[in-house]
């Protein structure tokens, strides 16, 4: 039978706790325990606070020997109460914070804490700023997401920075003497390498960077890092993490030792032979300014995994990064067999392939911006361009599935197999969401599930003219199941025609849709690798080059219109998305689908009958006002000749004022789509001849 009686650990020296599931605070006694040196808790994730009574000592202060404390995986840690007054921990030389959400260093900590030497914070979320140690020498930040600011540690000889992309200052850490700085994702050297002089630098990288370095003084790099005494620059190949190298000596002339050799990729011209007689746009389906952000978003990832392959055109001039993306973008736009591309662009038949599956895994990642549902704001703007445009109040978008098929084989005789890809298109034509499918069942699952976690659809209610409200939705053909959040056309039943309001409903829906089936044709018609003939992909790349298809395409749509002047058009769309008499957030119900869609079909004939009253009442005003405006004005002729084609025509009369007195009214010809009624719209007066 285990004893009841209390066991006395004032000879503890060595404390492990682990694995604290419900574990919601320290125990509040630890800190007595006198010879206590080694602490460590490893996986409490239900402590959320670490107040006062960790450290509430009766006799001495708390923690009077411990030297070593390790915190880690306490997942939802954010707050630590110490202050300045409070001492404790009075030998404690090293301290490692792991996997917590910390907010703040707690100032007693930094102030009693006088014997630290080493402080270790890894994957501490929440942490932004660190300094005020006067005794540490050797600091580690690891994963630090939000760290922006590092001061005031004016003994630390050693830090290691790894992962931590929003850091920005390194101030008044006048003793350093080793900086490791490991980030394989920054493009540049941080600035604030600027403001610190360490004796030596060691810095992992990735080789994009490393190149930079190795240019030496002629790099944009060079004040980042020509004061460091020492510096040794590595870049990764697989698991070798030192495969390319870059050595500097600043006392030896400056001198750089690397084994990456000089190559062209950087060059940021276009080689004649690459634009034919028809011009860049009819090459590449873009222009030149968008050809050039395409360039600066795979420039780096193309360099990298280009950097053992020196390509090179038939004559053996090496492509350079403009001529690499110009072959890639003819693959996808030609439609043509890679042997005749690269015949017609000087490059063989397995350059043509190579950058272009490079290309491919390139734009796969950087461009994911221009393929991200839109937020809020962008998405009212959506909703009030479909209201504008299709007459379709609090639309999100369209969508439609296509089939995708690449031929029945690829170069290696295996079988393509043919894509379904889904797209929900915007009223610009982009496409804000695809999914892509070898089946219809999947592609159901992955718009159902999109949402039903709140993405699709954000929750906002247009007022209808009934005084009931519908959520918002987005248009599918008959095909798709009918839902709240996808409005499908009305069909015949029993033979009986459909209402005035279903009519109305049906017009703007087939209108629409048809409007999507115009951007999927342009996609196809621009990238005709689409088209399945030409080049086969490997089934491996097969989805991804669809999908790149698709963010060339968003691309392009954007770059044209970042470059028109559309202030005046902005402002309208921000003055109508903030009218909350119009829309408000609500959060969406589950409302019956058929009852949605009736609702919104008779808001849509009443406000057709309303347009149609406002038009009538304006037309009747015009007619008043062209009357008083003719009164006194001499009559002429009531004999025209009527000239010229297509919907315009010319009236011609003389008049009374001579002969050969002549004057013209120009007329626009148009016919009402929905009602099929002709009419003449005057739009010009008279002109004398």
């Amino acid at each position: 039978m285990m004893s009841t009686s209390t066991v006395h650990l004032n000879n503890l020296m060595i404390l492990f706790f682990s694995d604290l599931a419900c574990c919601t605070q320290l125990p509040s006694r630890l800190c007595q325990l006198p010879y206590l040196q080694f602490l460590q808790v490893n996986h409490a994730p239900s402590i959320k606070r670490v107040g006062t009574e960790f450290l509430q000592a009766v006799v001495a202060a708390p923690f009077p020997r411990l030297n070593t404390m390790t915190l880690s995986k306490m997942l939802e840690w954010e707050e630590w109460e110490w202050e300045d007054q409070v001492q404790a921990m009075p030998r404690l030389e090293k301290l490692r914070l792991i996997n917590c959400k910390l907010r703040h260093v707690p100032p007693g900590l930094a102030s009693n804490t006088r014997a630290l030497k080493q402080l270790t914070l890894q994957y501490v979320q929440q942490l932004c700023y660190i300094g005020s140690f006067p005794s540490v020498v050797e600091l580690t930040v690891n994963g630090c997401p939000d760290l922006k600011r590092i001061t005031n540690l004016p003994n630390l000889q050693k830090l290691t920075i790894t992962d931590c992309p929003k850091l920005e200052v390194l101030e008044c850490i006048v003793s350093l003497e080793r900086l490791v700085l490991e980030d394989y994702t920054m493009e540049k050297l941080p600035e604030y390498m600027q403001d610190i002089k360490p004796r030596h630098l060691q810095l992992f990288c990735r080789l994009w960077l490393l190149y930079a370095v190795a240019a030496g003084q002629s790099s944009t790099e060079w004040d980042k890092f020509s004061q460091v005494e020492h510096v040794k620059a590595y870049a990764r190949d697989g698991d070798n993490q030192r495969k390319w190298y870059v050595l500097y000596t600043r006392g030896d002339n400056c001198k750089l030792d690397s084994n990456i050799s000089s190559s062209t990729i950087f060059e940021e011209t276009l080689s004649s032979c690459m634009v034919d007689r028809r011009g860049f746009e009819s090459l590449c389906k873009m222009r030149r300014s968008t050809f050039s952000y395409v360039c600066s978003l795979v420039r780096i990832s193309f360099f990298e995994n280009m950097m053992a392959r020196e390509l090179t055109f038939v004559d053996g001039r090496v492509l350079s990064l403009q001529d690499r993306v110009a072959v890639a973008l003819r693959m996808l736009t030609s439609g043509e067999p890679p042997v005749t591309v690269g015949s017609s662009l000087g490059v063989s038949e397995s350059t043509c392939l190579l950058v272009t599956k490079v290309f491919v895994e390139a734009m796969h990642e950087p461009s994911v911006h221009n393929f991200k549902w839109p937020g809020s704001y962008p998405m009212e703007k959506i909703k009030l361009k479909f209201d504008k445009i299709h007459g379709l109040p609090n639309c999100c978008g369209v969508v439609h599935t296509a089939q995708i098929t690449f031929g029945s084989q690829d170069r290696d005789g295996e079988g393509n197999e043919p894509v379904l890809m889904r797209a929900i298109v915007d009223p610009d034509m982009r496409f804000t969401k695809v999914w892509l499918a070898s089946d219809l069942l999947e592609l159901d699952s992955g718009l159902l599930k999109y949402y039903e976690e709140d993405v699709v659809v954000n929750g906002s209610k247009l007022k209808l003219s009934d005084g009931s409200e519908d959520g918002d939705y987005i248009i599918g053909d008959a095909g798709y199941p009918i839902h709240p959040w996808i409005l499908t056309p009305y069909l015949l039943e029993d033979g009986l025609s459909l209402s005035e309001a279903k009519v109305e409903f049906n017009r703007r829906h087939f209108a629409v849709t048809a409007f999507a089936l115009r951007a999927l044709a342009k996609l196809k018609d621009t990238w005709k690798c689409l088209q399945g003939e030409g080049w086969h992909p490997d089934n491996d790349i097969l989805k991804r080059t669809i999908w790149v298809c698709c963010r060339l395409h968003n691309i392009v749509i954007d770059m044209e219109e970042k470059e028109k002047d559309d202030d005046q058009e902005e402002g309208e769309y921000e003055d109508e998305g903030h009218d909350e008499s119009c829309i408000r957030q609500v959060q969406v119900e589950d409302e019956d689908a058929v009852e949605v869609r009736g609702a919104l079909s008779q808001h849509l004939i009443k406000s057709v009958e309303e347009e149609q009253g406002a038009e009538d009442k304006n037309k009747e005003e015009e007619a008043r006002r062209r009357q008083t405006a003719d009164r006194g004005k001499e009559k002429v002729h009531d004999s025209y000749a009527l000239s010229g084609n297509g919907g315009r025509v010319m009236l011609w009369h003389e008049s009374k004022d001579g002969p050969g007195k002549k004057s013209v009214v120009h007329c626009e010809l148009s016919a009402d789509y929905f009602y099929c009624d002709l009419y003449l719209r005057f739009y010009a007066v008279e002109r004398t001849q």
